[in-house]
């Protein structure tokens, strides 16, 4: 397991979400419990990007409820299709929201968080989580940043097809 990640501040995303991509490989590799890994993919993105927020909701039963994450306190459960997670969840699809404000029906965890991407983890065609990722800045993501993402969610795919 790697435990430092190397990387250029200066890089644009994209390139740095190329360079994080197989660090994240390294970092989760011979390790069996999703719990862990998934704590170690938060503090990742975090530590690389500076994200407000970056955190982890599984789907068990009918809601939401938090998993590993990096930040401040956040809701604990949130339901089918409420808020950005939940419409990720619903829609299957990763929801990028620029003004959370502006977002019909947004949950404010907290109010200092002001522009949002939620990613679905799809396992055999079906959403078994989501990853939240907030930022304290409106208009704060980009195509690189949706795109990488969606990769690392590919990634969490596939450690929860492998891992308990």
């Amino acid at each position: 397991m790697a435990e430092t990640l190397t990387f250029n501040p200066s890089d644009d995303r994209r390139t740095r979400y190329a360079e994080l991509l197989p660090q994240l490989r390294g970092l989760v590799q011979g390790e069996p419990n999703r719990v862990a890994n998934l704590a170690n993919l938060a503090a990742a993105l975090r530590q690389s990007f500076g994200f407000f927020w970056v955190g982890f909701y599984s789907v068990q039963d009918d809601q939401l409820v938090l998993g590993p994450f990096q930040g401040d306190i956040a809701c604990t459960r949130i339901d089918y299709g409420q808020g950005v997670c939940g419409a990720a969840w619903a829609e299957a699809t990763s929801q990028w929201v620029p003004d959370v404000d502006a977002f019909p029906g947004h949950i404010a965890c907290s109010s200092l968080a002001r522009s949002e991407v939620v990613v679905p983890v799809m396992v055999d065609d079906e959403v078994v989580a989501v990853l939240d990722v907030d930022s304290d800045q409106l208009d704060a993501f980009t195509e690189a940043d949706i795109e990488g993402l969606q990769s690392v969610a590919q990634l969490c795919a596939e450690i929860w097809s492998a891992t308990t």
